[in-house]
């Protein structure tokens, strides 16, 4: 029984992170995501018993570490921060435009909408951000930028990957991404 309980819940996450991330915390029901996972509504509060808070912030943990997992990837064969960070831009607009640009990044949508409002969602959100911030931080690090900005450097670089997602998405477009893509390679280029 635990395997099928399992299996639901995963459901339900699934469906979340990809109604989420398409239509926003705001635009997507627990109704919808019931139809979407296929799972009985009992199973919802089983699992959830939080609510559409709790199942959220599954969700947006889950897609954090989906994200973590193709840095964790793509870190194991790039030469260095530039072509790590050119490659998770070539792989997240991949994800974009096999997604009719429904996609973009998988918090971003969420953390949009809830920053202001939403005490339980806001800093699972920044956790997530704070996380990649992080672990690009440490990548410059090693490749021997200044101790000094790497912080600062990290958060630019962030921001920009996440602007290029807003605007290629907009746009319906990888030029954005592919213009970025260009920009942070100079930016991160030793001098």
């Amino acid at each position: 029984m635990a395997v099928k309980g399992d299996e639901t819940k995963a459901r339900l996450i699934e469906a979340t992170r990809r109604l989420v991330e398409a239509k926003g915390y705001h635009g997507t029901g627990l109704n919808e995501i019931l139809t979407a996972s296929g799972a009985p509504r009992g199973s919802l509060y089983h699992h959830f018993p939080g609510g559409k808070d709790q199942l959220v912030g599954e969700a947006l943990s889950a897609a954090g570490r989906e994200i973590d997992g193709v840095v964790a990837e793509l870190s194991a064969t790039a030469a260095g921060p530039a072509e790590l960070v050119a490659a998770l831009l070539d792989a997240l607009a991949e994800r974009m435009v096999a997604a009719d640009y429904t996609k973009g990044c998988p918090v971003a949508t969420v953390a949009l909408e809830v920053a202001a409002t939403n005490d339980a969602l806001q800093p699972l959100c920044d956790g997530i951000y704070t996380g990649w911030r992080r672990a690009l931080a440490s990548a410059l690090l090693a490749d021997g930028h200044d101790a000094a900005e790497v912080d600062d450097l990290a958060t630019t670089v962030l921001a920009l990957i996440e602007g290029s997602l807003v605007l290629a998405r907009t746009a319906r477009s990888r030029t954005p991404i592919e213009q970025t893509g260009r920009r942070i390679t100079r930016l991160l280029a030793k001098r």
